[in-house]
Order: C-alpha cells, then structure tokens, then sequence
C-alpha cells in the first residue's frame, strides 16, 4: 500500500494538505517555503515544520509508513490487534508497537461528534464480577474478573456509536455524561435502571424497557443495538487484549467505537484510514504521561 516513508508522506501531506502545506503554528498558506526532506518553512511566523507537526507522529523514531500500515491494521481488525501481533507485522519492538496503539487509540477518540435523534443507551461494567451487575446487564453470566469498570454506551438510530468510561452508575454521573454526547431535543431508549429517572423532561424524551421483567422490545423501544456493542467489545477485550487495565480501558473503548463510526467495513479501507489519519492531528500522548 505504502512501500516507503517517502510514499506515506506524500498521501499524508495530500489528506491533511490538499491544497498545500499549512503552517500549523500560525494557519499561514501562502508564505510557506518547501525544504527537503518533507521540511518546510513558515516565513510568516518562522517556524520549520512537517506533516509529522502537531499530530501524534511528531518525534516518533517510527517511519511513516509503518505508521500508516498500523493505522491499516487496527482499523480493518474487527476485534483488535495486539501489541505482540503489531511488533511482528511491522517489525518494530512490542514496547514501541504498544505505545503507537495507545496513540493511534487516543486518535480514535477525538470525536466531536453529538449524537440526535432516536438514541439507545446502556451501561456496561467491563471486567466487574457478575454477581454486582442488575439482570439484563450480564456480560458473561456467572462468570467475571475482580476490578470492574463502568463504560455509558450510547449509540444513535442508524447513525454513530459514543462510549465513555465513567467512574459509577450514579444518576448525577449518568446524566452529566448523556448531556455531553447527546443533543437536547433527542428521544432516548434505555433500561430501567434508576440511574437514567429523571433525565427526561425539559432536555430530552425519555422511553424505557423494563428488562428486569424480561422486556426488551416495546413499541419500538429498545436497547438491543447498543447492547450488541458489548459483545464485540468483550469478545476483543478477551480474545485479543485479554486485560485492559481501567488505566487505559477509555482508549480501548475509544478503538472499538471508531471501528463502530469510522472503520466500518462499509467504508473504503482507505477512508477509514484517512478517518483516523485526520483524527491524528492534534496532541500527540507522550510516553511518560502514559505510564504515569
């Protein structure tokens, strides 16, 4: 797809470029000088720069195609790729093939889009044990891990899928969350769980389903969509990544809605990496706030 660091720079700069390099310290288009090497220069503000600027790349040691065949990978594997899997496919280190995941996933996460319409919401708690969790909310009945995290799943109508990890259930937690991802006006779709009371009313329309009497559908009322979400969630989390610590379960999660958005198969391969690519640009996550 991209035999070299001289073929991944060119399409980068086409994507994030297309009508030529724009400084990305002070927006200038006009004033730019083209140097070699993929450096150019501002002589607006004075600022030496390449597509690498301001994006997760920048001062990665990693070329840029190995970048792109990464990006590639994560986003055409349904249930995720591996650090080990990564390090072997694009011959780099596990450590290194860790770090650009976590970056890559972090991307995935710059989504600034607010769902409308008809929207499904659910609560998961990846990794709780099973006995903590009200019917209906099972991930793997009888069965589970000690450390349990709650995720807030909220996916609209034949449109996008938003997740966050939240700290608890708590209606205060629950509503504070929908207000950051759904746009007022919207009708939701949620359990019976009491957390969502009173979150109708003013700002939104609010149906239930009483799952705890085995109801799931009811005059088009339902959370099955966005409960399928948890079952491709889990089944990466503990096929391919067997454990994500709750340190970093919020970029996992970010991967996995992406995959749900952006990365749909429906999309052109490379639509979907160009998604990510554009997701790229902004504050790249160093390693030591990483491990932090």
């Amino acid at each position: 797809m991209f035999p070299d660091a001289e073929a991944a720079r060119a399409y980068m700069e086409g994507k994030r470029w297309p009508e030529g390099a724009v400084c990305p310290a002070c927006s200038e288009a006009k004033r730019i000088t083209t140097r070699k090497g993929g450096f150019y220069r501002c002589n607006a503000c004075k600022s030496d720069f390449t597509v690498r600027t301001g994006t997760i790349f920048e001062r990665s040691h990693i070329p840029l195609h190995k970048w792109l065949y990464a990006m590639y990978l994560l986003v055409t594997a349904r249930k995720g790729i591996s650090s080990l899997q990564l390090a072997a496919q694009i011959g780099v280190t596990q450590k290194s093939a860790w770090f650009m995941l976590q970056r890559l996933r972090e991307a995935c996460g710059n989504d600034p889009t607010v769902l409308s319409g008809f929207v499904e919401i659910d609560e998961a708690f990846i990794g709780g044990k099973e006995a903590n969790k009200h019917k209906g909310k099972k991930l793997n009945a009888g069965r589970g891990a000690v450390g349990k995290t709650a995720v807030l799943g909220m996916r609209e109508k034949g449109g996008r899928t938003k997740a966050a990890v939240i700290h608890d259930t708590s209606a205060n937690t629950l509503h504070r969350a929908i207000h950051g991802h759904v746009e007022t006006g919207s009708t939701l779709h949620t359990d019976e769980h009491g957390g969502y009371r009173g979150i109708g009313g003013l700002f939104y329309t609010h149906e239930t389903v009483a799952h705890g009497q085995g109801e799931y559908v009811r005059d088009g009322v339902t959370t099955n969509s966005i409960e399928s979400v948890w079952a491709v969630m889990k089944r990466g989390l503990h096929g391919v990544y067997h454990h994500a610590s709750p340190k970093h379960l919020d970029r996992y999660v970010s991967e996995f809605t992406f995959r749900l958005n952006d990365g749909d198969v429906k999309h052109h391969t490379l639509d979907r990496i160009t998604s990510l690519l554009m997701a790229a640009i902004g504050p790249r996550l160093t390693y030591k706030a990483l491990i932090a």
